[in-house]
C-alpha cells in the first residue's frame, strides 16, 4: 500500500525549492504517477505556486502525470526499427488497443508508447511489454503478442 503523501514529503525539508525534483522522484516513486491533488500538496509543502510543480513535472521526460496501463507496451521508432517498418506497426497497435500512441487503454490494461531506441537494434523492429522483447515484429504478429496479456 502506497505510503500517505504527507509520508513522503516529511522525508524532505519543508520549504525548501531546491527539494522540487526529487521531491517529484519520490512522489512518483511510491504511486507510479504525480496526481493533480499531489502537485497541490506539494507546492504548499514546498511554499511554491502549484503552477511551477505542473510547470517542471511536465517540462521533464521522466515524470508522469497520468497513470500507467498494467502493461507498458514501448514501440521503437528508431532509425534501425524505423527502416524496418516500425511506422507501419502504430496504426496496428492503435486500432488493436483502440487508443492512440502515448495513451493508456480505458480498461486500464495497457499504455502505449513510442520510443526512440530500445537497444535491439538487429531485431528491428522491436517491441517492448513490461519485460518482454518482441524482435522482427510484422502487422500480423500485434494481435498474436497483445493476446498473451489480456
Amino acid at each position: 500500500m502506497p505510503a500517505k503523501i504527507s509520508d513522503v514529503l516529511s522525508r524532505f525539508k519543508q520549504g525548501d525549492a531546491s527539494e522540487l525534483i526529487p521531491v517529484l522522484q519520490a512522489v512518483q516513486s511510491e504511486y507510479g504517477y504525480i496526481s493533480e491533488d499531489n502537485t497541490y500538496e506539494i507546492a504548499e509543502y514546498l511554499n511554491l505556486p502549484s503552477s511551477k510543480i505542473y510547470g517542471v513535472a511536465t517540462f521533464y521526460a521522466q515524470f508522469r502525470l497520468e497513470p500507467l496501463g498494467r502493461h507498458v507496451i514501448n514501440l521503437c521508432t528508431g532509425t534501425a526499427c524505423h527502416v524496418k517498418g516500425s511506422e507501419k506497426l502504430i496504426p496496428v497497435f492503435e486500432q488493436e488497443l483502440k487508443c492512440k500512441a502515448g495513451e493508456t487503454t480505458k480498461d486500464g490494461r495497457f499504455t502505449f508508447n513510442l520510443v526512440a531506441c530500445l537497444g535491439a537494434c538487429a531485431l528491428s523492429p522491436v517491441v517492448n511489454i513490461d519485460s518482454d522483447f518482441y524482435g522482427n515484429v510484422s502487422p500480423s504478429d500485434v494481435k498474436k503478442i497483445l493476446r498473451k496479456y489480456k
